[in-house]
């Protein structure tokens, strides 16, 4: 929590330092939508990951040269743990937070109003369980989910378009994978069992931006 609470700093210091240059500002929601891993070794077929969920979050970047910037972004994602094997399912409350910077590419304004930009960076994802811990949980021959959290290195990759409003408002639409090694620390494998080792977020997102 404490690397979390420094990134947001850091975010808010960049704001600062980029205010000579052409920046902006804003936020968005959307949803969340993660893969599973197969999980083999152990009796029978299951696959471990987490449910989709609502996202939502803030950005500040700036623009240096036409076609280049650059953002900080943080996120909030609503993760809930789950194992599932064949009709059976067990789930357990989570979430995420992820803290990036990204490079922006980006292209004239077209009739000044749409703009399309493509977003490639990387940062860190930090992934928390949430729920009750029980003495019995469903499918535990497959893995145990964790009331704890654990921080993963994060590759960020995306992009999406710009609508402009006004001259200083716009409507921005886009889009990130957020790619880590899957968090074992949260989902648990049981002895003998081996799980997927990589883990996409898929976020679509929909908001306002401002620049100045």
């Amino acid at each position: 929590m404490k690397m979390l609470v420094r990134s947001i700093l850091i975010l808010t210091a960049a704001a600062a330092a980029s205010f000579a240059q052409q920046w902006e500002f804003g936020g968005a929601g959307g949803g969340s939508f993660l893969n599973s891993v197969p999980v083999s070794g152990g009796i029978g077929s299951a696959t471990a990951g987490f449910k989709a969920g609502a996202a939502f979050g803030g950005y500040v970047g700036y623009s240096q040269y036409r076609h280049i910037g650059g953002e900080l972004r943080y996120g909030y994602l609503q993760s809930n743990l789950k194992l599932k094997s064949g009709g059976s399912e067990a789930t357990f409350s989570g979430m995420s937070h992820v803290v990036h910077y990204d490079l922006i590419f980006k292209t004239a304004k077209n009739n000044g109003k749409v703009q399309f930009f493509a977003a490639v960076g990387g940062g860190m994802k930090v992934f928390r369980g949430t729920g009750k811990e029980a003495a019995y949980q469903p499918l535990s021959q497959f893995g145990y989910f964790t009331k704890t959290q654990t921080i993963k290195p994060m590759a960020s990759v995306g992009g999406g378009v710009k609508f402009a409003l006004t001259k200083k408002v716009f409507l921005r639409t886009e889009f990130r994978d957020y790619i880590t090694a899957f968090p074992k620390e949260i989902i648990t494998p049981a002895p003998g069992t081996k799980y997927g080792k990589i883990l996409h977020d898929l976020v679509p997102m929909v908001g306002l931006g401002f620049e100045m």
